[in-house]
């Protein structure tokens, strides 16, 4: 065992003996050797992989469409358009082209190409009737993409719909979190702000820590639940910095940075609140490995009056900004 790990070891079993203050029902995995890398992303996100399942089986289009970005959104759409039309257009073609009264075109590629624009106009059902479906077979092809046309775009509109409805809690997390003078000791603080004009009331922060101590020979994950100085707030409009005090009862209590490194330390931070603007209650997660934790500093202030005192203005870009500072010993 390394010594850092023997140091956490020690002064864990010290103040938790029984264990009484260990959060057993995370829902996250106890043993370490089985884990890779950190619990969350920092955009919140599982850091996991799923594989032993084939993929079709375990694919959610609807929710993979819903949460990817909005851009290759856009080019699944669009690839998607394109590509119906290319194949109803070789139909179409394979049907034969005087099937499709009203054309123009003398070459195959210009017969091509306003097949592909009748098959859009069919698909999006704007039908400007210069070309037309003749016969049987063209008819009833045309009917069918006309049809497939109307449900695709049910579809699109409803993803879109849920895209931009779908309540989000629209909060910036500090890089860092920071070990800094409080109330003559030390504290935890990380700074989280809301980006966006949604208002939240109601809000609720949870911290835990997930540290690998060594039990019976076994290197496990071990996590703890840390109280905060303030853990709720009736309202989120600016900036709010959550604050773990460190003292007897914390089990950061005189862990440095090469103790929490050799443990693998990483605090999981969940809020959840109610968006006045969707009436629903929104959850966000954030995550802090040991390597983005610093030691001695406070952070700086991100806010101020306006030149005429008449609002106070909010500084995003100043979230993570943090000035080094000393710290009193423990």
């Amino acid at each position: 065992m390394g010594k850092g790990l023997l140091l956490v070891n020690m002064a864990l079993l010290s103040r938790f003996g029984k264990l009484g203050q260990v959060d057993r029902e995370t829902g996250l995995s106890t043993n370490a050797s089985m884990n890779g890398g950190r619990f969350f992303q920092k955009d919140g996100r599982p850091n996991i992989r799923v594989e032993g399942m084939e993929f079709w089986r375990r694919l959610n289009l609807y929710h993979e469409l819903l949460h990817m970005h909005y851009i290759k959104f856009l080019l699944v759409v669009f690839s998607f358009f394109i590509g119906i039309n290319l194949l109803f257009a070789l139909i179409y073609m394979a049907i034969g082209i005087d099937h499709l009264g009203g054309m123009v075109a003398n070459t195959l590629g210009e017969k091509f190409g306003e097949a592909f624009f009748f098959s859009a106009q069919t698909f999006t059902t704007v039908g400007y009737g210069r070309i037309n479906p003749i016969g049987f077979l063209a008819s009833t092809v045309a009917a069918i993409e006309a049809l497939m046309g109307l449900l695709s775009f049910a579809l699109a509109t409803g993803l879109l719909y849920g895209r931009f409805a779908r309540p989000r809690a629209y909060i910036h997390f500090s890089k860092n979190a920071l070990i800094a003078p409080f109330k003559e000791g030390r504290a935890l603080m990380l700074r989280m702000v809301p980006y966006t004009k949604n208002h939240l009331t109601e809000v609720e922060a949870k911290v835990t820590l997930a540290i690998q101590v060594e039990v019976d020979g076994v290197r496990k994950n071990q996590f703890f639940t840390l109280p905060l100085d303030i853990s709720k707030a009736n309202t989120l409009s600016m900036n709010w910095t959550l604050v773990h005090v460190i003292n007897e009862n914390s089990p950061l209590y005189k862990l440095s940075a090469d103790d929490l490194a050799a443990a693998k330390a990483e605090l999981l931070v969940f809020v959840q609140g109610f968006d006045e603007s969707f009436s629903s209650t929104v959850v966000t997660r954030s995550s802090y490995t040991w390597n983005e934790f610093v030691f001695g500093a406070k952070f700086l202030p991100m806010y101020n009056p306006s030149q005429d005192g008449s609002i106070t203005v909010l500084h995003l870009n100043k979230l993570s900004d943090y000035e080094t500072v000393a710290l009193p010993d423990e």
